[in-house]
């Protein structure tokens, strides 16, 4: 009796290995279609995973939902507070000006520094063999433009007209290798800093500020603005920022190099700057001690 159980298991056992070997066969013969027992698997465990995920999926939902809300909400309060600052210093310019306004009544000074009347262009040549140097635009004397008119991109001052014909205007760009080129500029510290932009640097793609005072300290990262005193550049027009400060050949004043806050290489509309007060003719002469103690010193 006992060997008849221990053949019984036997059989079964083999029965079974043949049942499992020829499922396996069955399956492996042809994948591009699932066998009934694997559709039904697959079926049952499909629709459980339908019936777990719809409600996880729901509740996740919930919880992007809120956590989208609180960020919404932590953005409006930002830009809220970033309206209340715009108001507040837009309240504070408007005093400002008004104020400049009646200091200039109480002086009797109509001129200003500052203003200008924009004309705007767009460049419509450009020789190869100058192209650090000149550009050409399509507005000219028709238009109000005259020579030693400051022109500008809306990132920074880029140089100034030098011939105009009735329909178009040539312009002399600050990386010109023009010896004669000055702008009066001043660097903006706790105190103004006066030199004069007198020269590109090639190499480094620069602008060369000279005859800036050794008393004063000068820091990398400062900006730097035409003064207004040239007589040809408005007051404040962006010209760059301070990289590195040195110190002249003679070691009597300093020499700071400027980045240019415009592109030199990409330009394609331009605004010229019609002043409201009379300019100077754009010569310096040679009296350099007269440039630094009046401020003159735009031109060419």
């Amino acid at each position: 009796m006992p060997q008849f159980f221990s053949n019984k298991r036997l059989i079964l056992l083999l029965v079974g290995m043949i049942f499992l070997v020829a499922l396996i066969s069955f399956s492996l013969r042809d994948r591009n279609h699932a066998s009934l027992p694997e559709q039904l698997i697959k079926d049952v465990v499909g629709f459980g995973q339908t019936v777990f995920s719809k409600p996880t999926q729901y509740v996740t939902g919930i919880f992007n939902n809120v956590e989208s809300l609180l960020n919404t909400y932590d953005e409006n309060k930002r830009l809220k507070a970033r309206l209340e600052d715009y108001a507040s210093l837009q309240a504070e310019v408007n005093d400002l000006q008004l104020e400049n306004k009646e200091l200039r009544n109480i002086v009797d000074k109509e001129e200003n520094l500052r203003a200008f009347n924009p004309i705007q262009s767009t460049v419509i040549a450009r020789n190869p063999d100058q192209w650090e140097e000149k550009i050409i635009i399509d507005k000219g004397e028709i238009h109000g433009v005259e020579k030693n008119m400051a022109v500008m991109t809306s990132k920074g001052l880029i140089g100034k007209v030098i011939l105009t014909t009735p329909y178009t205007s040539t312009v002399e760009l600050l990386s010109t290798q023009n010896p004669n080129y000055r702008v009066s500029a001043v660097i903006a510290a706790e105190e103004e800093v006066f030199g004069l932009i007198e020269g590109f640097d090639e190499k480094r793609k620069e602008l060369i500020m000279k005859r800036i005072d050794s008393d004063f300290e000068v820091k990398k990262g400062q900006k730097v603005t035409t003064s207004g005193l040239g007589g040809i550049f408005p007051k404040g027009i962006l010209i760059g920022e301070v990289t590195e400060v040195t110190t002249d050949d003679y070691g009597l004043t300093q020499l700071a190099y400027i980045k240019p806050a415009a592109s030199f290489s990409i330009l394609d509309h331009v605004i010229i700057s019609k002043r409201s007060i009379n300019s100077v003719d754009g010569s310096d002469g040679d009296n350099t001690e007269k440039d630094l103690t009046e401020g003159a010193g735009d031109g060419s």
